[in-house]
């Protein structure tokens, strides 16, 4: 078989299982870092870390969006197809996860599915791959699972994020959650995170 459809996690019940439990602490503990199980990278294209990600939340009744570079990859097809069986969409409002591996290739995010009232947790989990979770422009946080105020700089967000994403905060309980991964990390902003003036 060849060795891109042999790949994914070597202890697939072990490392999904660190992996899952990373993502979940990022999400309750918005803007902190956690450590990621990841495996290799799929060719040029998908980074391990979004590779982690993929492996620990799909499954056949999750649609993924991918950005236009993982979609005409066709490895990374095979290896979506092969290890996660989710089906894939073109519309960012069909998907339940959306994996971009860097943000110039993200739509906007009100582009993505923002959940309803009554089902707000059928709103899209964006993963996005960034040059870094350090090093970028200051933001600060507050919210649930935050002690006070929290600083964060992730390198390589929208030039607009902080437009964007007061615009998603106001719609809560709907809205998108972000997985920002870098470096074998996972640093999560739920739909309940705000960015406050003075950051």
């Amino acid at each position: 078989m060849d060795t891109l459809l042999e790949g994914g996690f070597a202890d697939p019940v072990l490392q999904s299982g660190a992996a899952f439990r990373a993502v979940m602490a990022a999400l309750a503990n918005p803007g902190t870092v956690q450590n990621l199980v990841t495996p290799a990278p799929i060719s040029d294209s998908m980074s391990a870390e979004l590779v982690s990600v993929l492996l620990t939340l799909s499954d056949h009744d999750s649609p993924i969006w991918l950005d236009d570079v993982l979609r005409a990859n066709t490895a990374v097809l095979e290896f979506v197809a092969f290890h996660a069986g989710a089906p894939l969409v073109s519309d960012p409002q069909k998907a339940v996860f959306a994996i971009a591996g860097e943000a110039t290739r993200l739509p906007a995010l009100d582009q993505f599915n923002l959940g309803t009232q009554e089902y707000p947790d059928r709103s899209t989990t964006i993963v996005l791959a960034v040059p870094a979770l350090h090093g970028g422009a200051a933001l600060t946080l507050r919210g649930p699972g935050i002690k006070d105020t929290l600083h964060i700089s992730p390198l390589g967000l929208p030039e607009d994020f902080r437009a964007q994403w007061a615009a998603n905060r106001a719609l809560f309980p709907r809205g998108i959650d972000l997985l920002l991964v870098a470096d074998w990390q996972v640093m999560g902003l739920p739909r309940s995170t705000r960015i406050v003036e003075g950051s």
